[in-house]
């Protein structure tokens, strides 16, 4: 008598995107901490070592996060000076990353593995080369742009203004730290976009933009 033997299900299929997907639901979810190939894999419901059939270690998963959430930017450049499309582009960046905060550590280590990253970086230096900003110039210039846009990103999510950090500079002795406690206590009432984009027009404004 013949047994029919019950075929092993075949491993689920999965998309680049859809493991983006459940990556950055981690790291929404739990933090930068928590992101792992086994918390992914729990997120998306398979074995682990499924998830290596696509993905082969945490650095290519990082990759595929930051580029998920970069290109929900609008890369259009927009009508305007050379300073008002620079300004829309890296305006476009703070609001992509402003609801993905644990991301923001990944943005410098990853941006040259993801297409959407180097997609903006080329929209910005089109920009800049448009405004005759050309050879050692446009590598600083753009340089500049990339340290303040991604460092100001650090800064508002890990330093707000309205954080306990300015709270405590605020309360500092006036007689021993007049000026620190002072400009604490003013930064408070900054919200973070007029922070972000007041800082960017004093970069535009070094550039001659």
């Amino acid at each position: 008598m013949m047994y029919a033997v019950n075929a092993m299900p075949r491993p689920r299929s999965l998309t680049t995107d859809q493991i983006a997907a459940a990556a950055l639901a981690v790291l929404d979810r739990d933090g930068l901490d928590a992101l792992s190939m086994r918390t992914v894999a729990k997120e998306l419901g398979v074995g682990t070592m499924s998830l290596y059939r696509y993905v082969s270690d945490r650095d290519q998963l990082e990759g595929l996060v930051v580029d998920l959430v970069l290109r929900a930017i609008d890369l259009s450049v927009p009508i305007g000076s050379a300073g008002e499309r620079l300004t829309a582009l890296a305006d476009r960046v703070r609001t992509a990353v402003s609801h993905h905060p644990a991301v923001v550590p990944l943005l410098l280590i990853h941006r040259h593995r993801a297409p959407s990253s180097t997609r903006w970086g080329e929209a910005m230096l089109t920009v800049l080369t448009e405004a005759g900003i050309t050879g050692e110039q446009r590598v600083i210039a753009f340089r500049a742009i990339l340290g303040y846009v991604f460092g100001a990103l650090q800064v508002e999510h890990f330093g707000a203004l309205s954080g306990p950090g300015t709270a405590a500079l605020a309360e500092l002795p006036r007689e021993e730290f007049p000026v620190l406690s002072e400009t604490a206590a003013q930064a408070r009432s900054i919200p973070p976009e007029v922070e972000f984009r007041r800082g960017f027009d004093l970069l535009l404004r070094g550039l001659g933009l």
